[in-house]
């Protein structure tokens, strides 16, 4: 049998649940559909992730072991700390356990991406988004200043991983005391560019009630709209945003 028919029968082999929204979106951003026996309730949720169509097509669980293991998976994915009770679960299952760090750049993204495509028997699969990361690397745009705007004036720390993806967009993220903006700063100082996330707006609460300020409206024409799902993780489907943001930046 030909190498490449011995790595796609391998790859056919893999049975892959993911536990986590972030793992989530990159099993369905890397994985083939009939590798991916099931992702988190979240993964399939159109309020928190792009990819929900995707995640749509397979069952959901809870975020447990426990109600994925009668979905044989053999490949488990999760991000942000597993414990030593779902490791050793997992290793007398015989499942192959990967638990990934919360990335702290861009590039740990992509390299992530590459370790679960590499896990899955696929490690084409990352390419594009590495080379999609590189191009907008070497294409990068000077920075003006400017704040990131969520639910009750959250904004961003101007070293986290949202900044960075953020510069990319050619913003810098500006400090803010404990990295929100005020409604007193918004009429003292507002920033010169407003990038503002639209994660969960149709939701009534307190949070969206302080997005609909007349301050805040003040700042429209220097606004720009921002998918509020890609920013939870950070993750991959930042890539696409990035780019669109470029386009669509006030000169």
């Amino acid at each position: 049998m030909p190498a490449s028919a011995w790595a796609l029968a391998a790859a056919e082999a893999v049975r892959a649940a993911s536990l986590n929204l972030c793992t989530d979106e990159l099993l369905l951003s890397l994985g083939r559909p009939e590798q991916i026996v099931s992702v988190s309730h979240l993964g399939r949720n159109a309020q928190e992730t792009a990819l929900w169509r995707l995640g749509q097509r397979v069952p959901a669980n809870d975020g447990s072991l426990e109600s994925v293991a009668a979905r044989r998976p053999t490949l488990l994915l999760s991000m942000g700390g597993s414990g030593r009770a779902r490791a050793s679960l997992a290793a007398k299952l015989g499942i192959r356990l990967i638990d990934l760090s919360y990335p702290t750049s861009p590039a740990e993204v992509v390299r992530q991406a590459e370790t679960v495509a590499a896990a899955l028997g696929r490690p084409e699969a990352a390419r594009p988004y590495r080379a999609a990361l590189a191009r907008l690397v070497a294409t990068r745009q000077s920075l003006r200043p400017g704040a990131f705007l969520s639910g009750g004036g959250q904004s961003l720390s101007p070293g986290g991983l949202g900044a960075q993806w953020l510069a990319l967009a050619g913003v810098r993220q500006i400090a803010l005391p404990g990295g929100r903006l005020t409604l007193e700063g918004l009429a003292t100082d507002p920033p010169k560019l407003l990038i503002r996330s639209d994660y969960r707006e149709s939701q009534a609460s307190r949070g969206t009630a302080w997005l609909k300020h007349p301050l805040v409206a003040r700042l429209a024409p220097r606004t720009v709209r921002t998918d509020g799902r890609a920013w939870t993780c950070g993750g991959l489907p930042m890539l696409a945003e990035v780019a669109r943001l470029r386009q669509v930046m006030p000169r």
